[in-house]
């Protein structure tokens, strides 16, 4: 097993498209623009491949709070539908967790779509807590 930081225009972003599309559905090619834009803003997609598989991704960042100070937020986190209850989803996220002490993070959260139950439990028991509501609203286009 490996676990692999992507950048933009990496050959790879192909491997992980299936495992967003299924969560987000974004198109290959939107992920390859909002990758480019959100790079330097500190997107960031690490990849956990197992027998040169891409078994699951995450999309994250470090950010400055004012509650937290800072924190690493995890935007996605998704394996392969075929795959899961495997450990991959436990294994990335100890090493996003690994990367947050080693930043001087305080925080871990993540962000998780309301009908994902069982992504929910999972995140429970690696002893993620529901600490708030996200609200969002969509803006119509200009």
């Amino acid at each position: 097993m490996e676990i692999i930081d992507l950048v933009p225009g990496d050959k790879r972003l192909p491997d992980v498209h299936p495992l967003l599309e299924d969560l987000d559905g974004v198109s290959l090619e939107d992920l390859h623009t909002i990758y480019a834009e959100g790079y330097p803003q500190g997107l960031r997609l690490t990849a956990l491949y197992d027998e040169g598989r891409c078994m699951a991704v995450a999309g994250w960042r470090i950010m400055a709070t004012l509650q937290w100070t800072r924190k690493l937020h995890i935007e996605d986190l998704v394996t392969l539908s075929d795959t899961r209850s495997r450990g991959y989803g436990r294994l990335l996220l100890e090493e996003l967790e690994k990367r947050a002490r080693v930043a001087e993070c305080t925080m871990v959260d993540l962000d998780s779509g309301v009908q994902r139950f069982d992504a929910h439990r999972f995140y429970l028991r690696q002893r993620f807590a529901i600490t708030k509501h996200h609200f969002s609203k969509t803006l119509p286009s200009a």
